[in-house]
């Protein structure tokens, strides 16, 4: 159910604080991803998809999302302009976030379901 991307990343110094993918001189990055439900936003088609990066590079699920052809709407970094223009907003949300707590060690887990993507239903 899951698909995998698997591209090098490495920031585009000319371009900062912009990343593209450089199989040669860029870091290992790997986001796993899956279709959770299509919709439209007018003008464009788009999909509501599940991100999980499995590293945790800068702009990773942003850069990996574009290189495919397919930019967050919103992304004023990486979208078209019709992209951005599409949306009020960057629509990428962290749902869950899980982090060791910097004293005790403890798993911290934070939660936020995403709302506003009526469009996906």
């Amino acid at each position: 159910d899951w698909n995998l991307i698997d591209m090098p990343l490495i920031v585009d110094w000319p371009n900062r604080p912009r990343s593209v993918v450089d199989p040669i001189h860029g870091k290992p990055s790997q986001t796993l991803w899956r279709v959770l439900s299509l919709g439209h936003t007018p003008p464009l088609p788009c999909a509501l998809l599940e991100l999980q990066p499995v590293t945790g590079r800068s702009h990773q699920l942003r850069v990996h999302l574009q290189a495919l052809g397919h930019p967050i709407l919103g992304d004023e970094l990486y979208a078209t302009a019709e992209g951005v223009e599409a949306t009020p907003r960057l629509m990428l949300h962290a749902s869950r976030i899980a982090l060791p707590h910097p004293t005790t060690q403890q798993t911290l887990v934070f939660e936020s379901p995403p709302v506003g993507a009526e469009w996906a239903v």
